[in-house]
């Protein structure tokens, strides 16, 4: 008896959400990197302004 009709072959498997990992760790490395570096020079400008 044939019960499992509607059974999906897995090797025809589509990637719905293809992704670009390395892409997506580039972006992340270089918002982070960004981010970072802006902490830095608003904590030096805050320095330099109360030291007078």
């Amino acid at each position: 008896m044939d019960a499992n009709v509607h059974a999906n072959d897995p090797r025809k498997h589509v990637n719905e959400e293809p992704r670009n990992d390395l892409m997506d760790l580039m972006n992340g490395f270089g918002g982070m990197s960004l981010f970072m570096f802006l902490i830095f020079a608003i904590m030096v400008i805050i320095k330099f302004v109360i030291s007078g």
